[in-house]
């Protein structure tokens, strides 16, 4: 049993007995449809699911919903450490209102509000601000074990490659970090921000010992920092989150901001409405462009809770204007060059964010010349150039990989990518609470329309010999007249 989700509240053992009903009153339609179909003599996998964090959880339940049994979800973390929320996500609380839903798909029962009051009631709900961070990911493994969902941790996807099933159908080949090859008929890579890329510093602090420098995502170890002077580059959420860490533990933070002034919009709480989340995806190129490369250049601004959270520290310093230009090791000390001049610091910290670049995931690297991106299907008008953008994946209707050179790799459109590269194509969607409600039936309805469509002829040979009568016909019966 996962720690921290056993149902011993009497509470939250009713509402699992509310899920329960609630999945079997809303169970249409009930019929099985998939067939295992083999590959090498077994049956191969219908979907493969890469990451067991939020939304390759809510993947595998609308996929179970929709009577697709036949799925492996696996992860590279061990268990209850999936996703950032137990690890790398510093904040105390979520950004997101309190009442958002995900996970959930519409099931009043597995919201995070009632799973909340079912344990601590509905005033405690109604005093609360924001989601504390600890709760949700308790949340999260509550759902994965409410809704006994096949996952493996401690498990890594290494390659993946193009396959024939036994019948001659595509399949690909996924090669694990155990030496195991999986043959799935789909695959969903929902691998979070950096899984189509990388965590992003500039050369110049990754040439730094790796022992006096980190990203935003690394585990570091914050009281080696007590009494040291840290500077962070980055005026974002995370940044501020990572000072704000640094600074309770009694280290010294100089926060730089390259932009004159910080960002205190956040244009993510203007789009989330239903208009924009569920249909930003099929707008022409040039407004996708436009408006989500605004969004994503804006970046995400700190919530004023983290604002108080740093200024209520005398410790702290935010330098605006001052872009990092090198950084060097010099009599011990970090000196970094600024655009105001030098600065010492004992340890570096980059809140610099993901930059897309397929080759730099070993599981994407030999199929990355293949993938389109936007800047093979998308030429921006003069004065919108934005070679950032330009690397973002360029994505079908179904979050399928699409071919950059049409007819040389067919089988990209079975690999469905649900992480943070799917932003420039959708809008906020993998990787995102507040669009996975729409987001999420949006992808598996992609991938069971690729199922039905691999099983067209067989549907249609089971339509032409389905034989069940509605009714016995009562040919002795005097009403019955065979003129």
């Amino acid at each position: 049993m996962i720690e921290g989700t056993a149902s011993d509240r009497p509470g939250l053992a009713a509402l699992e007995a509310q899920v329960r009903r609630e999945l079997e009153l809303t169970a249409h339609p009930r019929a099985e449809w998939m067939v295992p179909r083999l590959y090498q003599g077994k049956p191969a996998l219908d979907v493969l699911i890469v990451g067991a964090g939020q939304c390759g959880l809510a993947t595998g339940f609308g996929l179970m919903r929709d009577r697709v049994r036949n799925i492996l979800l696996i992860d590279r973390a061990p268990q209850a450490k999936e996703g950032p929320w137990a690890t790398f996500a510093r904040m105390p609380t979520l950004r997101s209102a309190k009442d958002q839903t995900g996970p959930d798909l519409g099931v009043p029962g597995l919201t995070f509000q009632a799973w909340y009051e079912a344990q601590h009631g509905a005033d405690a709900f109604a005093r609360m601000h924001l989601i504390p961070t600890a709760d949700w990911h308790t949340y999260l493994l509550w759902i994965r074990r409410v809704l006994d969902l096949p996952v493996r941790n401690d498990v890594a996807l290494t390659a993946m490659e193009p396959a024939r099933l036994d019948d001659g159908g595509r399949c690909l080949l996924a090669t694990l970090s155990t030496g195991e090859r999986l043959a799935a008929r789909k695959l969903v890579l929902a691998t979070g921000q950096d899984g189509s890329g990388e965590w992003w510093m500039p050369d110049f602090v990754r040439a730094l010992p790796a022992n006096r420098r980190s990203h935003t995502c690394d585990d570091i170890d914050f009281e080696r920092l007590r009494g040291r002077t840290v500077a962070v580059l980055g005026a974002g959420a995370s940044a501020m989150d990572n000072a704000a860490v640094a600074l309770e533990h009694g280290a010294s933070v100089h926060l730089f901001c390259r932009r004159p002034v910080p960002s205190v919009i956040q244009p993510y709480r203007w789009l989330t409405f239903a208009g924009f989340l569920r249909h930003m995806g099929d707008m022409p190129d040039e407004w996708r462009w436009r408006i989500m490369g605004h969004i994503m250049r804006t970046r995400e601004s700190f919530p004023a809770d983290t604002y108080k959270r740093v200024m209520a520290f005398p410790e702290f310093r935010m330098h605006v204007g001052r872009n990092w230009t090198g950084a060097r090791m010099q009599d011990g000390r970090i000196c970094i060059e600024t655009a105001r001049g030098p600065f010492e610091a004992d340890y570096a910290i980059c809140g610099t964010g993901i930059r897309q670049n397929l080759r730099a995931r070993p599981e994407l690297a030999n199929i990355a010349d293949h993938v389109a991106l936007w800047g093979d299907r998308y030429t921006p008008p003069r004065g919108e150039e934005d070679p950032v953008l330009a690397a973002s994946p360029y994505l079908g209707p179904d979050y399928a990989f699409l071919e950059k050179t049409p007819g040389e790799a067919p089988w990209l459109a079975d690999i469905h990518l649900f992480g943070i590269g799917t932003t420039l194509s959708f809008g906020p969607s993998g990787s995102s609470i507040n669009a996975m409600t729409i987001a999420v039936p949006k992808l598996v309805a992609g991938l069971t329309r690729g199922l039905f469509a691999g099983d067209l002829q067989r549907h249609w040979e089971a339509l032409l010999s389905y034989d069940v009568k509605q009714v016995e016909l009562d040919w002795q019966s005097a009403q019955m007249h065979g003129d």
